[in-house]
């Protein structure tokens, strides 16, 4: 199948203003993620949607393809699906811009989903977590999957709920961490992006659940780990730091 990934990028964010354009590596922040994105072996091609002109420069100076898109889109969801109308391609992938680790694998597998599941519209990805704490907190979503691996609800709360722990989480591998990159159908995609928001979605400020409210399945992909976003200033500066740690003579002998 051909599948395409759509990056997109805006300029202004609250946490971190500018955060595509940042370059204390020589390099941009949105430019790892997209040569990341290169290296999956089931991408045919790979674009950033964005609508601001800043953006448009960089992409394009460092060759990749990108699209301007209107500014008034509430989501990235839309923001892709604005572009994914003047495509031929059966799967497109959204990656989120702040994700400069990215796994190419993890993308491979994500779009493996949707190739061997056909009667899914959707696909996402979950890894075990680490972390008690992590599991209680309100700021990460959880999922829980049915036994063919597709998605049964997301949440922010404790999902499944250890009753008989007293809503004490002790073992945090037997919780699943969603993690924020989602492949769609394209005719799907375009369904959903006129979607209005459903009862669920509001209440938890989940997107997702507006397909699940909707009757649509998601198949959810299993990995290791999760990747290490970059929301805030401080997260950019330990990911220099860890890029300059690698191109490090003794990281290169490491």
């Amino acid at each position: 199948m051909a599948a395409v990934a759509i990056i997109p990028a805006r300029y202004q964010s609250s946490r971190f203003p500018g955060k595509p354009l940042a370059k204390d590596t020589g390099k941009y922040l949105v430019q790892y993620v997209y040569d990341n994105v290169l290296l999956a072996k089931k991408i045919d091609r790979v674009i950033v949607a964005t609508d601001d002109e800043r953006i448009l420069r960089a992409v394009r100076e460092f060759g990749g393809e990108v699209q301007m898109t209107r500014s008034d889109h509430v989501c990235g969801t839309d923001r892709i699906a604005e572009v994914a109308i003047d495509l031929d391609d059966e799967i497109i992938v959204n990656v989120q811009g702040d994700e400069p680790e990215i796994d190419p694998e993890q993308i491979d597998q994500l779009v493996g989903l949707l190739e061997t599941d056909r009667e899914c519209e959707m696909a996402t990805l979950a890894c075990p977590f680490e972390n008690p704490a992590d599991v209680m907190s309100a700021s990460t979503t959880k999922v829980v999957l049915d036994q063919f691996g597709r998605a049964l609800y997301f949440s922010k709360g404790v999902i499944p709920y250890p009753r008989d722990d007293g809503g004490k989480v002790h073992s945090a591998g037997k919780w699943l961490l969603h993690l924020g990159i989602y492949a769609y159908r394209r005719d799907f995609l375009l369904r959903y992006s006129s979607m209005p928001p459903t009862p669920l979605e509001m209440v938890e400020k989940l997107e997702q659940l507006r397909a699940l409210e909707n009757g649509v399945r998601i198949a959810v992909g299993i990995v290791d780990r999760a990747g290490i976003g970059v929301d805030t200033p401080e997260e950019y500066a330990a990911f220099v730091e860890r890029v300059r740690a690698k191109e490090s003579p003794q990281g290169q002998e490491d």
